[in-house]
C-alpha cells in the first residue's frame, strides 16, 4: 500500500521540468562502476528493502532540487569522472530528467551506469515509469533487480550485492570493464565537513 505522504506520483508532480530531486552526489567514486565516477543518489524508493544500503532515501518528500544542467557542469567540471551512476532511491522514478543528464554527458564522452530494484524486462513493459524506454536507450550498463538480503553476496570480485541481481552490458565497449567490486566501501569528505558513505560494508549515509 503506497501512504499519501509517500505517492511518487503526488511528489513528483513536485519536480519542476529540467530538475531531479536527489539524495547526494559524489565524484571520483571508484566503488560505483568502471573506472572512475561521479554517482547521483536519486531521492525516492518504494521497495523498502530489508537491508537496504539507503533507507534515507526512500522518501519521495523533496531533498535536494538541482537542475540536469547545474549537474551536468558540476559532472564535467571534475577531468577525473569517466562515467556518471544513477543510484538510489530509485532511478526509474526520475528516468525523463536523468535520461536528458545521461543524453548530455554522453556527448561529453562519459559512460552512464544506473541502478535500478526493477528488472530489465519490467522496464521495457508498456507499465513501466514514464520514461524508462528513454533512460534504457542511453545507458551503457544495467544493473537490475532489487536487493534481497537472504541472497546477499559477501565477495570481493562481484559487481552485485545479491545473487538476483544481474549486471546489462548494453555497450560492447565495456563487456570486459565489469572489474569493480560491490563488496567495497568510500568515505568521501565534503567541502562542508559532512561525510558521504559509500559501497556494500556500509549504507550511506550524510553527517554534519
Amino acid at each position: 500500500m503506497i501512504h499519501p505522504a509517500n505517492n511518487p506520483y503526488l511528489s513528483l508532480l513536485e519536480i519542476p521540468p529540467g530538475y531531479l530531486n536527489i539524495m547526494g552526489y559524489v565524484d571520483e567514486s571508484e566503488v560505483n562502476g568502471p573506472g572512475c565516477r561521479a554517482v547521483i543518489w536519486v531521492q525516492g524508493c518504494l521497495r523498502e528493502c530489508p537491508g537496504c544500503f539507503n533507507p534515507a532515501s526512500w522518501t519521495f518528500e523533496m531533498n535536494q532540487l538541482m537542475a540536469v544542467d547545474t549537474l551536468v557542469q558540476k559532472i564535467l567540471s571534475n577531468p577525473h569522472n569517466t562515467g556518471v551512476t544513477f543510484s538510489g532511491g530509485e532511478p526509474f522514478w526520475q528516468a525523463p530528467a536523468l535520461a536528458t543528464l545521461a543524453r548530455k554527458v554522453k556527448a561529453a564522452g562519459l559512460n552512464v551506469l544506473s541502478f535500478t530494484g526493477f528488472t530489465l524486462e519490467q522496464l521495457q513493459a508498456e507499465y513501466a515509469p514514464a520514461g524508462a524506454q528513454a533512460l534504457l536507450k542511453e545507458l551503457d550498463i544495467l544493473i537490475d533487480g532489487p536487493y534481497i538480503e537472504s541472497l546477499a553476496i559477501h565477495e570481493p570480485d562481484s559487481p552485485v550485492s545479491s545473487r538476483n541481481q544481474r549486471v546489462h552490458v548494453f555497450n560492447p565497449a565495456f563487456k570486459d570493464s565489469i572489474t569493480w567490486a560491490s563488496d567495497q566501501m568510500e568515505i568521501h569528505i565534503l567541502k562542508d565537513g559532512g561525510r558521504i558513505v559509500t559501497g556494500y560494508r556500509g549504507q550511506m549515509s550524510l553527517s554534519e
